[in-house]
């Protein structure tokens, strides 16, 4: 009895794991989070930064390493369209995806916000990698799973799109599951906008990084496209910011991708970088950041950020002339939150 109860529990436990892992939201929610002390509000002793330029600095913030990998090795990102979606949607995705590597950009640049991603290293001294491509697409337009989808269909999804051609790529592959808008994903606008996890190799035959995302603008501007929409509580005085590409959904979309990147970058396996001692529920280096675009930014202010000629708003520079507004990731070397666009 005993030994056939071990494997049961063991298995219910792989199969809830993925429902306690913290996913991004845009809107800066840290109820369940470690605390970091307001911008501008100095807690007693030398715990928060005098420079303007690292935002929520804190010796508070117990960030550590767990002896896990970090993605060190080139990363090929397969993205898998669930839904339909326009070419429009879909190119300023992968304008900001290939921004991540692109150097050539005006600074503040995408690339040099993932240079805070890449100061965090393994256990051998590796470093996460600085370069990204787009290894392969597949698109799901006939809905394969249904427009309702649970966690674990999530990982269904990529077996579909591997046996339709997608490669299986255990060695440098990252799945970003992207459904588009009429596609419901379990908490999805209630708790979570997107996660980062890794497939069972029973579902899918190997274990691959992946991250979802859903398409926010019908279902929960204010909840996942922030600041392009407002929550109805924080009223008339906070007024929302006009998207940069001129989509409320796929801007913010960008800027959960850009979190769950970062940190399934650093944590790939729920076993490398994260505050606290659970695995079950880390608190990853986007999570400490949530909400934080620019200098001054905490406390449901999004800090100084830029606008262009047409009044939309920006904090870093991509590829072929793309803007992007994209959340601050926590700093292992200044122990705060930073980002290119930080002021003096």
């Amino acid at each position: 009895m005993g030994s056939s109860s071990s494997p049961s529990l063991l298995l219910v436990f792989l199969l809830l794991l993925p429902s306690f892992i913290i996913a991004a939201s845009p809107f800066p929610y840290h109820s369940n989070k470690i605390h970091i002390p307001l911008a501008g509000v100095k807690p007693s002793g030398d715990t928060l930064g005098e420079s303007k330029r690292y935002e929520g600095s804190s010796d508070l913030v117990n960030l550590r390493y767990h002896m896990g990998p970090v993605l060190s090795s080139s990363i090929k990102l397969y993205l898998i369209w669930y839904g339909r979606w326009a070419p429009s949607q879909q190119s300023t995705i992968r304008d900001f995806l290939l921004s991540i590597s692109d150097s050539s950009s005006p600074s503040p640049s995408v690339s040099e916000w993932w240079s805070t991603v890449s100061l965090y290293a393994d256990q051998t001294g590796a470093n996460v990698t600085r370069s990204l491509t787009i290894g392969g697409e597949s698109s799901n337009l006939s809905l394969s799973r249904g427009t309702s989808l649970t966690r674990l269909s999530i990982q269904q999804v990529i077996s579909d799109s591997i046996r339709s051609g997608l490669p299986a790529d255990h060695r440098n592959g990252v799945y970003l599951v992207l459904t588009a808008a009429g596609v419901d994903v379990q908490d999805f606008c209630r708790a979570v906008c997107g996660f980062h996890y890794f497939t069972f190799p029973s579902m899918v035959g190997h274990t691959l990084p992946y991250a979802w995302i859903g398409y926010s603008a019908r279902q929960c501007p204010d909840v996942c496209a922030y600041p392009f929409a407002i929550p109805a509580y924080m009223g008339r005085a906070t007024a929302a910011m006009r998207p940069p590409n001129g989509d409320v959904g796929v801007d913010g979309m960008v800027s959960v991708i850009a979190h769950e990147l970062a940190e399934l970058s650093t944590n790939p396996l729920v076993n490398a970088w994260y505050a606290g001692d659970d695995p079950t529920s880390p608190t990853e280096i986007a999570d400490l950041c949530e909400g934080v675009y620019g200098s001054g930014g905490g406390g449901g202010y999004t800090g100084q950020v830029a606008s262009d000629g047409a009044g939309r708003q920006f904090n870093v520079n991509g590829r072929k002339g793309r803007k992007f507004l994209i959340q601050w990731v926590w700093s292992p070397v200044l122990r705060a939150c930073a980002g290119p666009n930080a002021v003096n």
